[in-house]
């Protein structure tokens, strides 16, 4: 069987998730960067592919599949295990409903592309850019403690990581980046270390799969 072919950026939080997905199943793939900051998702062979232009993109034997979560989702589905969301619904329901308070509330916010409208096309200083990064990330992060809080073990859900973690982990990295203060979030920076202690996260870090300098 053909090994799946990951389009990825080793910064994109997006990527990051599924790099960490794809080894926590121990899947071996191929990635293929994408320069975003070089413009490189814009570009007409990729658009003709992947028509958002965004990264990820998972080419499964052909089957090409964009947006981090749906290829989670997809390879838990084509690959069991271990699972990544629980089989009990109301579980199942509170695991995703962790990841996409990061995936849809938090993340979108401070991507790359919005960084660059704020400062290119709007001209705020660096300042208030980073300010806006640290207002999105701490107020979703207070929500996502508090929602956790109850149900968390050594993980964000019970003592075995799933798609939560799979989202905390990225956008933990991306709050140390910019320099958000976390001294309010105990509970995420626990889970946090708890998590990156695995290999299959720590091997997905953008560190471990920067390109060359």
């Amino acid at each position: 069987m053909t090994s799946p072919i990951l389009f990825d950026h080793y910064r994109s939080s997006a990527s990051y998730r599924v790099r960490i997905a794809l080894n926590l199943k121990g899947v071996e793939y191929r990635s293929i960067p994408v320069d975003l900051a070089a413009g490189a998702q814009k570009k007409p062979d990729y658009r003709a592919v992947n028509p958002q232009g965004f990264v990820p993109m998972l080419d499964d034997g052909g089957r090409r599949i964009t947006q981090s979560l749906a290829i989670i989702h997809y390879l838990d589905a084509t690959r069991p295990e271990p699972p990544l969301v629980p089989g009990d619904a109301a579980d199942r329901a509170h695991v995703v409903a962790l990841a996409l308070t990061i995936a849809c509330d938090i993340h979108p916010l401070n991507n790359l592309r919005v960084l660059k409208h704020l400062t290119g096309d709007l001209g705020l200083t660096e300042e208030t850019k980073n300010g806006w990064i640290a207002r999105w990330i701490s107020e979703g992060f207070a929500a996502l403690e508090a929602l956790a809080a109850p149900r968390a073990g050594r993980f964000l859900f019970g003592d075995s990581p799933t798609l939560a973690d799979i989202c905390l982990v990225p956008q933990m990295y991306n709050a140390r980046r910019f320099h958000v203060p976390l001294d309010s979030f105990p509970l995420l920076v626990r889970l946090d270390a708890e998590a990156t202690a695995l290999e299959a996260f720590a091997a997905a870090h953008p560190d471990r799969v920067a390109p060359p300098a």
